[in-house]
């Protein structure tokens, strides 16, 4: 007995040992038969990781894996992957593994698929990318079985974890499949059996631009009826759940050489309105259990007919509910009065004739009352809307009475009666004149907030009416903040920017008696950081979806510090662009004029502006200005009036006030009846310190005018004159917007102001010419405007100006002796003896004598009364000392004391 036992279980070890290894051994062959199986079979690019075989895990079967299955397609959907799976099993007869291919098919009892993805595409020429088995040369309708390669006879199968995607893009069709979990019990070989399914998904279907299906939970318990000689498949015992929607169907579908026969038709298995809300995806209807409601709700439905590459079977789906009712058991109103009547049909297989018609869809909430009903026509293509609107509708009770969760909270009332005809087409390209609206909508009391609203926005009044292609706005009153607004204009295409991508168009006169600028735009705060109208990457954006055009009447507008006074002017919005076209505004007890154009479409916004600037208060403009203190730091010492223009360009920051080191342009400044102000002037004080002469307070400025441009963050000011008593100044030179100094002040300085040492030469000089002598006088101001340095060339100037007047008495005292020596000759040629004179005698020959002095010659008195005492009387100058004198002081001659006689040298 014991030698039996452990021949047994000796043998037994071996069978183990056998069927561990003969794996190993076959590993080859068996990747050999896959291979062959591919290449027989498929018409695409087959990869995989690895192919392990098992008698361990499904003895007596042999259990064979292939990992890592990859298929890609061919042309024309070359290198598209087509499949992917991460393992598929495959349970089979172990003589199943040593089939050639001449002793018959391979036949497979279980699969099991993990994790696969599969996607079947059709172009728009209509190829499709799932034709990848290869046709047998010779294979015909009527071929046996054992002519084809491959036969299934399974017991039982299953698709864990996997999707499924269908593109159409010759319909526009997409369906999607995910979380798939498929298993099923059958047998595909015989020619009548059945199939035994259950499966769990998510599904997705898009038609068109409408989603019909929004990853929808699907649930189907199916018993089909296999009749594969005539590829007939059978619906027999079926129940499905769409979301928490129970349905029960019934019929076939079978393959012809058109296409698909198809004859099912549905309803749900219950009537009570809860099946209605089941249709609702529960991310939205939330638990419905607790929900009372009353009513019923009817969902019924046929498909019949052929589905081939030109028709689809003929639809009619009905929807219908009466006098319903719903209530949430947390929430305090009740939705009541619902009446739902719609259908989709096809009545003749064209898939462009397939239309939904909703013949009512009422309800009431309180005591308001909603009616509204609509067909939709050619929903394939170009979709057609009808739509008729009538009821009022209180905002703040949608979700009082239905669990929809919104990020702002809605109030108001909503009133309309409203008809409205379009094609899809005609919205997405603006074709106004197939656009038909009639009626009116009006809202009261409705507040409305978002991410790039900084204050809820309270409209407490508003009116439109529609009419074929414009919507008029009758009356628009709301408040923001402290700024209110009152608009009234039209709209050319309200449904494009509410249905499609399409932007706001229109033209609108706005009057507001405040409006606040930082009541639409975000702070540095913490709202800015949750209201995301602003990010670090990008600033304030003018909204892409505007084109429009704004006749504004503002009495205050609040700016920053700025408070601006009956602003008038145009604005014209397009493409990220806003153009100001004749805004006008009072600020600083004067005009403000602006043109321009702000662009925002790139990240950094750009600004380009005119600005006309008449009768500013100086002082009050240049201290609140920062643009203007920049360009001339000083003008606010100034009190009086300003007029100037600006031509200027650059970027905004982040709070869309220009960026000074971006900023270029140029301006004309004039002053008018303009006082100084030098209270925490240290320039002025320098200046006074350099120039004792002159106080710089009581400068001449009125009617000054400049130009001046400005670039790279640097202010050039062209020459410019002013004046002090009769001092004339010329400035000229530049600044930074960093404060910085680099002028020059030319001061021509009359002589008068220069000193003693000058006034005493110019009493001497005695001469009212002399006063009117000016030198220039250069002051280099340097430094900041806050630390500026002053330097003089005054030293040298009074210098200079010495020698000057030096040099004019010099002339002077020639001038005075070339006239003396005029004079005496011509008394010596044209001379007489003085009339009445008794005690004078004239010489018979004066010419001679003056020539005879000239000479050396001796002179002859003919005074008596000196005759006597030649010794001791003075004596007096005579004409010829005068001459010599004059010569001396022409020539540099030295003057001889005696007078007998002179020599000429």
């Amino acid at each position: 007995m014991k030698k039996a036992l452990k021949i047994i279980g000796i043998t037994l070890l071996i069978i183990v040992a056998l069927l561990v290894a003969i794996p190993f051994m076959f590993k080859s062959q068996i990747k050999d038969m896959v291979k062959r199986f591919i290449n027989e079979n498929m018409n695409a690019k087959v990869e995989f990781s690895d192919v392990n075989l098992s008698f361990l895990s499904s003895f007596p079967q042999a259990h064979v894996s292939v990992d890592d299955l990859v298929i890609t397609n061919f042309a024309p959907f070359k290198d598209e992957t087509f499949a992917t799976a991460k393992s598929i099993t495959f349970n089979m007869s172990i003589k199943e593994l040593f089939k050639t291919a001449d002793e018959g098919p391979i036949i497979i009892n279980a699969i099991n698929v993990n994790e696969a993805l599969l996607t079947l595409k059709t172009n728009k020429l209509g190829d499709v990318n799932y034709d990848i088995v290869k046709q047998k040369e010779n294979q015909n309708t009527e071929a046996s079985a054992d002519e084809k390669g491959f036969t299934l006879d399974i017991e039982d199968y299953a698709i864990n974890n996997s999707a499924f995607t269908y593109l159409d893009e010759k319909s526009n069709v997409t369906f999607y499949i995910t979380e798939l979990n498929h298993s099923g019990k059958g047998t595909f070989s015989g020619d009548v059996s059945q199939l035994d399914t259950n499966t769990e998904a998510r599904v997705s279907l898009k038609l068109d631009s409408t989603q019909y299906l929004n990853n929808n939970t699907i649930k189907l318990d199916a018993l089909i009826g296999l009749d594969l000689e005539n590829s007939k498949y059978t619906f027999k015992e079926n129940k499905a759940i769409i979301n928490q929607l129970p349905l029960a169907f019934q019929g076939y579908v079978q393959m012809v050489d058109e296409g698909q026969d198809i004859d099912i038709s549905f309803e749900n298995t219950g009537s009570d309105f809860k099946d209605f809300l089941a249709i609702v995806p529960e991310a939205y209807s939330k638990n419905i259990e607790d929900v009372a409601t009353t009513g019923t709700f009817k969902v019924k439905g046929i498909i019949k007919g052929l589905s081939s590459d030109t028709t689809i079977p003929h639809l009619d789906i009905k929807v219908t509910s009466n006098n319903a009712s719903f209530k949430y058991p947390d929430l305090p109103k009740s939705v009541e009065n619902i009446i739902i009547n719609a259908s989709v049909k096809n009545d003749d297989g064209n898939v462009d004739n397939t239309y939904v018609d909703i013949k009512a869809l009422n309800f009431k909430i309180d005591e308001d009352i909603f009616k509204s009903s609509a067909t939709l026509k050619n929903i394939t293509k170009n979709m057609f809307v009808n739509a008729d609107i009538d009821g009022v509708l209180n905002l703040a009770n949608i979700t009082k009475a239905y669990p929809v969760t919104l990020e702002k909270e809605l109030s108001g009332i909503l009133k309309a009666k409203l008809n409205t005809s379009f094609d899809m087409n005609a919205i997405e390209t603006n074709t106004y004149q197939r656009i038909k609206n009639n009626g009116t909508v009006g809202i009261t009391d409705f507040i409305f907030s978002g991410e790039d609203i900084v204050n809820p926005i309270h409209i407490s009044k508003a009116d439109i009416t529609f009419h074929p292609g414009t919507v008029s706005l009758n009356s628009f009153d709301a408040r923001t903040g402290t700024s209110d607004i009152n608009a009234t204009g039209t709209i050319n295409n309200l449904l494009g920017f509410l249905l499609s991508d399409g932007k706001l168009k229109g033209n609108f006169n706005v009057k507001s008696n405040t409006f606040a600028v930082n009541d639409f735009m975000v702070a540095e705060t913490e709202t800015a950081t949750k209201n995301k109208t602003t990010t670090e990457e990008a600033s304030l954006k003018i909204p892409a979806f505007l084109d429009c055009s704004i006749q504004a009447d503002a009495k205050t507008v609040l700016y920053d510090n700025l408070t601006l006074k009956n602003v008038k002017g145009s604005l014209k919005i397009k493409n990220e662009q806003a153009n100001l076209e004749n805004l006008t505004t009072n600020i600083f007890d004067g005009d403000l004029a602006i043109s321009g154009l702000v662009d925002t479409k790139n990240k950094t916004p750009l600004f380009n502006m005119n600005l006309g600037i008449a009768n500013f208060d100086i002082s009050q403009s240049f201290k609140e200005l920062e643009l203007l203190q920049s360009l001339a730091p000083i003008a606010k010492i100034l009190q009086g009036k300003l007029n100037t223009t600006i031509n200027l360009s650059g970027a905004l920051d982040e709070e869309f006030s220009p960026d000074l080191a971006s900023v270029s342009g140029n301006a004309i400044a004039e002053l008018l009846t303009t006082n100084i102000s030098s209270e925490n002037a240290p320039l002025l004080s320098k200046l006074n310190g350099a120039f004792s002469f002159i106080d710089f307070d009581k400068l001449d400025l009125k009617d000054l005018k400049t130009k001046l441009d400005f670039k790279d963050g640097k202010v050039n000011v062209k020459p410019f004159d002013i004046k002090y008593k009769d001092i004339n100044i010329t400035v000229d030179g530049s600044h930074g917007f960093d404060k910085s100094m680099a002028y020059n002040a030319v001061l021509q300085v009359p002589a008068k102001y220069l000193g003693s040492e000058v006034n005493q030469l110019i009493g001497k000089i005695n001469d009212p010419a002399v006063d009117k002598i000016t030198i220039p006088v250069t002051a280099t101001i340097g430094g900041t405007f806050t630390a500026p340095t002053v330097k003089t060339d005054l030293t040298s100037g009074v210098t200079n100006l010495t020698k000057q007047l030096i040099e004019i008495q010099k002339q002077k005292l020639l001038n005075q002796g070339t006239q003396q020596l005029q004079d005496l000759i011509g008394d010596a040629l044209g001379g007489t003896k003085p009339k009445n004179d008794s005690t004078k005698t004239q010489t018979n020959n004066p010419i001679k004598d003056v020539l005879g002095g000239i000479i050396g010659g001796n002179s002859t008195n003919t005074n008596t009364a000196d005759t006597t005492n030649t010794e001791t009387a003075p004596k007096k100058p005579t004409v010829e000392d005068g001459v010599k004198d004059i010569l001396g002081g022409l020539f540099g001659g030295k003057k001889k004391k005696e007078t007998t006689k002179d020599s000429i040298k």
